[in-house]
């Protein structure tokens, strides 16, 4: 599928107050939009993730899905901040010519929230049936749900919160630390702190996954190895891979944003009170064995969001089985869209 540029040529405020002189919003599209504009399945992604949702969750969206391009209209925006095409550090700045790298503003959730509401308004979308979103995904949603609850007709929160909790802080902060840690970090170039990313990724897998799944599919048969074992193999590969298709400079910025995703800031009110305006029916989805955003996040979000219906699945793959277990997920979704 092509990707498409929003390009929002006005100035767009931060909610710093700091001022992107344009904004770019890469997105994908599927499906077609109904003649009633009925139809809307926006999905928000996670922190590493892209705008090609057909790829990176194709277990839960396609014909006969849960999710469906021949019967939906399917939009997922590239957040604010990353490197696949929307506004970021790697990005031009049209006052300078050249790219933002470290110069790139601070921003938050509700500033990513607020450039898809931009290209909601581009693209004509007048109600979304359904706004789903996993970790950090949920964050925008959960957003976007008080900014706009005329907009939004329905929630899909999988393994997220309603405010940053203070271990994800600290996961962050190391992460970040092993980023700073590598001496081209303050380089102004598009590899910057690579080496850094690599350590950041590693720290970020022994949160999406646990003991039990490294366990189970990492161990080595051989007693006798006393080095190169295939866990440390792994990490390794997994922090080559992100290397490859991500960015330093994106990643330290996001992972600033996601610390301060806290849906009552400036709304005169506690968390629960805040979760109490979202009148939206919500579907809210934990994950057992999930270390980095538990069970006992997305039971708060169904105690105080009115209408709230949760389900719990039972899954050895941690924080990342909202993208694994996208049959149990697909069942789920459909019977509570029925």
């Amino acid at each position: 599928m092509t990707v498409h540029n929003f390009h929002h040529k006005q100035p767009f405020t931060l909610e710093s107050g700091a001022v992107l002189p344009e904004l770019h919003v890469a997105y994908h599209t599927y499906g077609t939009l109904n003649s009633t504009g009925s139809n809307v399945v926006w999905i928000c992604h996670a922190l590493t993730a892209n705008a090609d949702v057909m790829d990176w969750w194709k277990g839960l969206i396609g014909p006969g899905q849960a999710i469906d391009p021949e019967k939906d209209f399917i939009v997922c925006a590239n957040i604010l901040g990353s490197c696949y095409g929307s506004s970021g550090p790697l990005s031009h700045n049209p006052v300078t010519g050249k790219p933002y790298f470290h110069s790139f503003p601070k921003i938050t959730i509700r500033d990513m929230v607020n450039a898809h509401v931009l290209l909601r308004k581009h693209l004509g979308v007048q109600q979304v049936k359904l706004l789903l979103g996993g970790s950090m995904g949920g964050y925008q949603a959960l957003e976007w749900a008080l900014l706009e609850p005329a907009i939004i007709s329905r929630l899909g929160l999988l393994c997220t919160g309603a405010s940053e909790s203070a271990w994800s802080i600290a996961i962050h902060t190391a992460q970040r630390l092993a980023i700073e840690a590598d001496n081209t970090w303050q380089e102004d170039s598009y590899a910057a702190g690579a080496k850094g990313l690599k350590a950041a990724r590693a720290i970020g897998m022994l949160t999406y996954r646990n003991y039990q799944t490294f366990v189970r599919t990492q161990s080595d048969p051989d007693n006798e190895k006393t080095d190169h074992f295939r866990a440390s193999s792994y990490i390794e590969y997994q922090g080559d891979k992100l290397v490859k298709r991500f960015n330093a400079q994106s990643y330290w910025l996001l992972s600033k944003a996601m610390d301060s995703h806290n849906i009552s800031r400036g709304r005169n009110t506690d968390l629960a009170g805040a979760l109490a305006l979202i009148t939206q029916p919500s579907l809210i989805v934990g994950i057992t064995s999930d270390i980095l955003c538990p069970p006992e996040e997305q039971l708060f979000l169904s105690q105080h969001i009115p209408q709230a219906t949760y389900h719990e699945i039972d899954s050895t793959y941690g924080h990342d089985g909202f993208l694994i277990e996208f049959e149990k997920i697909n069942r789920i979704l459909q019977d509570w869209m029925c």
